[in-house]
This record gives structure tokens, C-alpha cells and sequence, in this order.
């Protein structure tokens, strides 16, 4: 079967999930794990069920981390968020829902397919092409049934989704020079900038918040998601390294605190400038392969 969604499609053949076409990455469990959303897709799939899909009766493994873990996966590739679900709800303690509308299409059918039907009550389907002048009157039938399918699938769309959102926090002066307390700061100004013109409409950036310049030893990030509302968040750090200087990007996404991404430069006191090179590029793209999948491959 492929499934469709949004803009993504799944062949749960292959467990090959694709976004406009191109491939997005994604792990065998948590494919398995997606696969049996959309076959159960507006409802709730127990976690048992969801064990029992992934990893069979005979595994025995740390269920409750490998759950998190497989549906965290699946929001990842979907850019979805656990606080504001487009695509996967968790209902603590029992299971999981797949939220949006679904098309699905049976490509191992003997006759040619018709248009993909969509998750819910069957639609009779005309018989076979009728001969000489029974023939206008299914052709007649087979538009009307694709019209009324088309009526019901439109009603069942829900509003347009919330883009993924990237709070980026004031960067931190870890080498105890306050020499450098402007340039850090600065910079975080430089990544909100440059992130606000990387795909307008399709990722929103925050990054004037209050809760978002709070100094490093009194930010949390559990309440950080809740005060800016976003989904995920960049953070920097200036430290020392011997007689060197490095400076640390962070991508974390804020509904579990997992960090996606960390990537480190190093470079000497006298080179501390072009730390902006390298934090511009890093930040532009974390962003483009986590939350612009089809714009990195």
C-alpha cells in the first residue's frame, strides 16, 4: 500500500517514506512504527500493539525507551512536534493516534488503480467496463464517485498546520573574558537573521523573547518551549580549550530535550572572528536536514 499524507507518501512495502518525491531517512522500527499509524490512522494504536508491530512477541528489549525513541524518529522525519502534533498525538499511557488525513492506494491490485481512496467508510467501486452503451453510464458513475470522494476527503482537511518553529537563544561567554561578551552575543543575532531568510513560511525563527536571553545557569529548556512556543532550539557556546578557543553549536528539540545535533570549532584567541563563518554555516544547516529535508538532499 502507499500511503499519502500531507506531503509526504509511504510504501509500507518497502517502508520507504518520501517527502515531494525524494527520500527522507528514516530507521526500520521506527519506519514499522509509522507503518502501523497509517493503517490505523484517526485511531488509537495501544502501545502493546505498537511493541508487538515493531519488535514481535519473542524480543525483549527496554520497551518504554525504544517506543520513545521510534515515535520520537517518526516526528523527526515528519517535523512534527510531541507538544502541538500535526501528525502523531501520544496519549500518555496508551497509546498513539495518527492525526492527519490519509490517501491510500493499493498498488499491488491486479486491475489498474483508480484515484487513491481515502482512510474511512468503503465507496462502492463501479464494475468492469460494461459494454457498447453501458459503457458512458459507468464512466458517469466512476465521475461522480470520484467527485463526492474529493468533497469528503476536503472536509475532512483540517486547517493549514503550523510551520516548525526555531527559537535561538542568546549565546554563551564561557571563557570568564568579557572581552568577548559582545561578539557571542552578537552572533546569536547574525544565526536569527540568517535563519529567518532561509525559508520563509515554511520554518518560523524566534529570537527576541525574554525567556530567550536569560543568562545559561537559569534557562530551562522545558519552560523555554512553552514561553517562545517552538519546537526546537539552537544554542552557542564560546569556551576555552587549552590555548585555543572553541565554540559549540547546539539543535535540540525542545519536546524531549534530545539533542539532534552538536558540532564543534576550534580555533586560536587570534581567530576568534571568523567563529561567525563557521556558526552561520553550522546553524543554516542544521536547520535545512532536519526541518528542510527535501532542500538537503
Amino acid at each position: 500500500m502507499i500511503f499519502t499524507f500531507s506531503t509526504y507518501a509511504f510504501d509500507d512495502a518497502s517502508l520507504e517514506l518520501t517527502r515531494h518525491g525524494r527520500r527522507v531517512p528514516l530507521e526500520p522500527q521506527p519506519a514499522r512504527a509509522l507503518a502501523l499509524l497509517l493503517t490505523r490512522a484517526g485511531d488509537v494504536v495501544l502501545r502493546d500493539e505498537m511493541r508487538e508491530a515493531i519488535w514481535g512477541a519473542e524480543t525483549h528489549v527496554d520497551y518504554d525507551r525504544g517506543l520513545a525513541y521510534c515515535i520520537g524518529q517518526v516526528r523527526s522525519a515528519l517535523g512534527d512536534s510531541a507538544e502541538q502534533p500535526r501528525f502523531v498525538q501520544t496519549l500518555p499511557k496508551r497509546g498513539f493516534r495518527f492525526l492527519a488525513p490519509v490517501m491510500v492506494e493499493d498498488v499491488a491490485a491486479s486491475e489498474p488503480a483508480g484515484p487513491a481512496a481515502s482512510i474511512g467508510p468503503p465507496v462502492a467501486l463501479p464494475p468492469p467496463a460494461a459494454p457498447r452503451a453501458g459503457r458512458r453510464a459507468t464512466l458517469v458513475t466512476a465521475a461522480v464517485l470520484v467527485a463526492a470522494s474529493a468533497v469528503g476527503v476536503a472536509w475532512w482537511l483540517s486547517p493549514p498546520a503550523r510551520a516548525p518553529v526555531v527559537a535561538v537563544s542568546i549565546f554563551d561567554n564561557e571563557t570568564g573574558d568579557p572581552a568577548h561578551d559582545r561578539f557571542v552575543a552578537g552572533l546569536s543575532d547574525l544565526v536569527v537573521t540568517e535563519l529567518t531568510k532561509l525559508a520563509p513560511g515554511r520554518v518560523g525563527v524566534v529570537g527576541n523573547a525574554a525567556a530567550l536571553r536569560q543568562p545559561r545557569n537559569i534557562r530551562n529548556l522545558e519552560s523555554l518551549a512553552a514561553a517562545v512556543d517552538a519546537d526546537y532550539v539552537v544554542l552557542g557556546q564560546l569556551q576555552p580549550q587549552d590555548d585555543r578557543l572553541r565554540f559549540i553549536v547546539h539543535f535540540i528539540r525542545l519536546s524531549d530535550g534530545v539533542h539532534l545535533q552538536a558540532q564543534r570549532f576550534v580555533r586560536p584567541p587570534a581567530e576568534v572572528l571568523d567563529f561567525e563563518a563557521d556558526v552561520l554555516s553550522e546553524a543554516t544547516r542544521m536547520v535545512r536536514a532536519f526541518l528542510l529535508m527535501s532542500d538537503a538532499s
